[in-house]
């Protein structure tokens, strides 16, 4: 008699689970016993708080080191201790100070300021590149390969760190609320694990002292790498190279021409295949995304994906699949129509009603508001500019220089473009303020004739472009932590002011963006996005800048005090309409309300204006 499957399937999902449960035990038991062996105390003794870890990734060490060893007078190791400090510190001014006396003092050498925390495959890599860039490709290749090499070990050492104990970050009050064990084990410590594994690809990416990681970081390798075999006559490793880097841009067109060329000159039966440890390394993480993705979606949670800098396929992690949040928007222009990534027009976003509404509140901003009050643009001298922050719109509300309605308006439609934003390029993540800009751009008339310059030149928006040598850099003064951004439309009568975006050169335009009222252009605000203005050469063109962030420490504070002063006020006439209400009820008070008409006893509302329907 052949036994039910449920009872099959039953013991073989006994047994998997036993099984699984022993190797954890096992694994744990190994852990402990390496601990042991290594550091000869109990496991809970040398598990470092975050404080302590934290500090260590500041290098604080270094700075009370650097002290110690000058008190000993052992002046080359507290300089080469101060040096440490200062590479991941570079804007602290005492050790600025101290590191400048060191070099003035006599017995200090060169040699001496050295980093004791340098890491393998950074200082591989930059000297990789400085043969690179001195047309030396076979030293290049040889730092080049030891740098991806370094790199994909520390790689490995920084996830296998992940593995520690779960860190609380959000403590529940209540002990109902705490999670069951398959809740613990799933939804909390392993989903942990793996977020923290996908934001290593960020750490071993980040130069010591740098605030974001270098993008591309383990594909710009192969890409360099394959021109590099090509220039040194190894066209065998070229193609192994173009084919690693195809795993993360396969639509990459220069990259694909290569390879067409490669395979012409090692003959078709030639096999040409990516390499298996980049091959593991992007399969792996795409498996953990979807983890972590599925995890979001039965168990709730966040998740802030370093896609851009992983540099992981973007047709499988990145297209656009949310839903607009309102009605009769349509999407005029997407990436695909405008050549490039991450890139999007709609239209219908505001009436025209609303148009005209927000162009009286940019009269404001000629005398009153921020920006630079009608003087001349800081980008040309052709253009007079006109900001106003959305505080200062509220701030003149209060003041009465402004109509509240129209300070509402723009709070309201600025909230209206973040939620169609969110929903088209990060739905389920959100996006917050970074910072809202009402502007306004006009011609000098007498000063257009032989004008040659743009309104505002090409750049991203939150990094630093070198068109000439096509790269950049996301440090300071370039607003690092914007994620997206966006310009909302009110006006269309006059002349040029076109948006543009370019490729890396700054010079090749892929798009163009002419302004309309209602029209909202989105983007992400990275070196994906280089964009200008074309020169507004009669008239005056204005809209609402916009830029988010994912970051919540760097939400933009202004709006927030700006949404306290509309409560403030809602309030206030919520408290004078109750005062005017009860004083109407005491004198004229119906003899019957029983009986009075509709008629007569309901007061009609006034007619809703346009900016109501949010």
């Amino acid at each position: 008699m052949l036994p039910k499957l449920g009872t099959v399937s039953a013991k073989s999902s006994s047994c998997s689970a036993q099984n699984s449960w022993k190797r954890s035990v096992v694994r744990a038991d190994c852990v402990q016993h390496c601990l042991g062996s290594r550091l000869g105390a109990a496991p809970s003794a040398h598990r470092a708080s975050l404080v302590i870890q934290r500090d260590f990734e500041r290098r604080e060490p270094y700075n009370y080191l650097q002290v110690a060893f000058f008190q000993l007078k052992k002046l080359d190791q507290a300089v080469s201790a101060a040096h440490t400090f200062f590479v991941a510190n570079p804007q602290h001014l005492q050790m600025r100070e101290d590191i400048e006396k060191y070099r003035r003092m006599s017995g200090v050498k060169s040699d001496n300021f050295r980093d004791l925390e340098a890491a393998a495959h950074w200082e591989a890599y930059e000297a990789g590149m400085q043969h690179y860039n001195a047309d030396e490709y076979l030293q290049a290749v040889d730092r080049l390969e030891e740098s991806l090499r370094e790199a994909l070990s520390a790689l490995e050492e920084c996830r296998a760190l992940c593995e520690g104990p779960l860190e609380d970050e959000e403590v529940e009050e209540e002990e109902d609320l705490q999670p069951g064990l398959y809740e613990a084990i799933a939804g909390t410590h392993y989903i942990q694990v793996l977020k923290c594994r996908q934001q290593c690809v960020l750490e071993i990416a980040t130069k010591p002292g740098w605030i974001s990681a270098t993008e591309d970081f383990i594909p710009s390798h192969l890409d360099l790498l394959q021109f590099a075999y090509d220039q040194v006559g190894n066209q065998a490793l070229a193609a192994e190279c173009a084919a690693s880097y195809l795993l993360f841009y396969p639509m990459d067109e220069p990259v694909l021409e290569k390879m067409k060329q490669y395979h012409a000159e090692l003959g078709e039966d030639t096999a040409v295949t990516a390499r298996e440890n980049i091959r593991h390394y992007v399969q792996r993480s795409l498996m953990e995304k979807k983890l972590i993705y599925y995890a979001m979606e039965h168990l709730g949670g966040t998740f802030n994906d370093p896609v851009s800098n992983a540099c992981l396929p973007l047709s499988v992690l990145t297209s656009p699949t949310g839903s607009l949040p309102f009605e009769g928007i349509t999407v005029t222009m997407d990436s695909q129509q405008m050549n490039g990534t991450q890139r999007v027009v709609f239209d219908k976003v505001l009436t025209e009603s609303e148009c005209k509404d927000l162009l009286r509140l940019t009269k404001a901003a000629r005398g009153t508001g921020d920006g630079y009050r009608a003087r001349r643009s800081p980008h040309t001298p052709h253009e007079r500019f006109e900001g106003l922050t959305i505080l200062k719109a509220m701030q003149l509300a209060q003041s009465g220089d402004v109509d509240w309605r129209d300070a509402k308006l723009l709070l309201q439609a600025s909230e209206k473009s973040r939620k169609i934003i969110e929903s088209y390029f990060t739905p389920g993540k959100k996006l917050h303020f970074s910072f809202t800009h009402l502007v306004c751009r006009t011609a000098v008339e007498e000063e257009q004739e032989g004008r040659m310059d743009l309104s505002h030149p090409v750049h991203a928006d939150n990094c630093l472009l070198d068109p000439e040598g096509k790269e950049r850099w996301k440090e300071p003064p370039a607003y690092v932590y914007r994620d997206y951004s966006g310009i909302l439309y009110l006006n269309d009568d006059f002349r040029g002011g076109s948006l543009f975006f370019t490729e890396m050169d700054a010079v090749t335009v892929t798009a163009n963006v002419h302004p309309k009222c209602g029209r909202l252009v989105a983007f992400s605000s990275g070196k994906e996005n280089p964009h200008g203005v074309q020169a507004v050469s009669q008239g005056r063109r204005c809209a609402i800048a916009l830029w988010y962030t994912h970051s919540a420490e760097h939400a933009e504070q202004e709006r927030v005090k700006a949404e306290e002063l509309m409560e403030q006020r809602a309030a206030e006439e919520n408290q004078s309409n109750g005062e005017e209400y009860r004083g109407a009820d005491r004198s004229t008070r119906p003899t019957s309300q029983r009986h009075k008409s509709v008629s007569e006893g309901t007061q009609h509302p006034k007619e809703l204006r346009a900016r109501d329907e949010f």
